[in-house]
């Protein structure tokens, strides 16, 4: 029972629509603009730096909080920070505010892995920047930096610096679930008609 209202907690705090609340506030639905996503790129890209920062920034923090709770009030295991951290991406990538239509959940896996293995999230974090820097795709710094995870997750493990077997597991799921959530960005990646970073999309 108790991990159940973990998992339930982190959904519905995970499910909070940042990036959609944010751009209502300007009688904006974020939905209808750009890339149609409530995420923080493309509210970035419609509204504009400093909104976009914003949504990223709270949106990780709805992760970030998700896990210190489970870890704080759900004993302090591998397994109780885990299932917050599922579920608060759960949440934010199908939110059932918004028909369980939401983001991408890169910012809230940010969030949840900061908790869990800060490690891993600064050598992913430079996978990321990299890959941004050289192709301005955020979409392909995202799933690279995705790929990387489980990578960086298994040598913690290995060179004994905080990586157990409950953490790979999960970091092939959240991983594999970031990459599936990119698959649209991935067909026009290969099919040549993905928006750069320095780009406006379309309307």
């Amino acid at each position: 029972m108790n991990l159940f209202i973990i998992a339930l907690g982190a959904f519905l705090l995970g499910s909070v629509p940042t990036g959609y609340l944010v751009a209502r506030a300007k009688g904006i639905d974020i939905r209808q603009h750009g890339s149609g996503n409530i995420g923080a790129t493309n509210v970035f890209r419609t509204l504009g730096k400093p909104l976009g920062i914003l949504v990223f920034v709270v949106d990780a923090l709805k992760g970030f909080a998700a896990v210190w709770l489970a870890s704080r009030f759900g004993g302090g295991s591998d397994w109780s920070g885990i299932i917050a951290a599922v579920a608060a991406i759960a949440g934010h990538n199908y939110t059932p505010w918004l028909g369980f239509k939401g983001g991408k959940g890169i910012a809230t896996s940010a969030g949840v892995l900061i908790a869990l293995m800060p490690w891993a999230v600064l050598a992913i974090a430079l996978v990321w920047f990299a890959v941004f820097f050289a192709t301005r795709y955020v979409s392909l710094a995202s799933t690279s930096a995705a790929a990387a995870l489980p990578a960086a997750v298994g040598a913690l493990w290995f060179y004994g610096c905080g990586g157990s077997a409950p953490l790979l597991g999960f970091s092939v799921l959240i991983a594999a679930l970031a990459i599936w959530r990119h698959r649209s960005n991935i067909e026009r990646l290969m099919a040549g008609t993905e928006h750069r970073f320095d780009r406006k999309p379309s309307p």
